[in-house]
């Protein structure tokens, strides 16, 4: 498997984009936050590294790891957005607390397995998908 860095800096290349220092560091980063961030967790973050970086260059960086494929911006019941890494891990899904905000990942062959069965019983051919399941964690339903 290729390395994000090594993605990102022929993504760069490809597209004829001059290769930023900044960028850098942002993408260093976000690959090392792991989880689902917001832009202004990550901006703390990155700060924390060089000071001078500006939300401006955190949120065009994360364009254009998204355009590149190696972040996926999820909205979680209009929470605002949330990126987390492509590609890092195999497909999962999302139970979400809907009083704190905590995201919690899971696979479930049983119902990816039911997903794919309905798909087929209805002739449908499946491109892509996402379940997100809200709620209150354990956290958050204790008395």
């Amino acid at each position: 498997m290729v390395e994000p860095r090594e993605v990102l800096r022929r993504y760069i290349a490809e597209h004829g984009l001059k290769a930023s220092r900044q960028r850098d560091v942002v993408a260093d980063v976000f690959f090392g936050a792991g989880g689902h961030i917001r832009v202004e967790e990550l901006l703390a973050k990155v700060r924390a590294v060089d000071p001078r970086v500006s939300q401006a260059t955190v949120y065009r960086a994360m364009k254009l790891l998204t355009d590149c494929g190696l972040a996926t911006p999820r909205n979680f019941a209009g929470r605002g957005t949330r990126y987390e890494t492509r590609g890092a891990s195999e497909h999962h899904d999302h139970l979400i607390c809907t009083s704190c905000g905590a995201i919690i990942e899971f696979l479930n062959d049983r119902i990816e397995a039911l997903q794919r069965r309905v798909a087929r019983e209805h002739g449908f051919e499946v491109s892509a998908h996402k379940l997100e399941l809200y709620g209150l964690c354990a956290r958050c339903r204790q008395p």
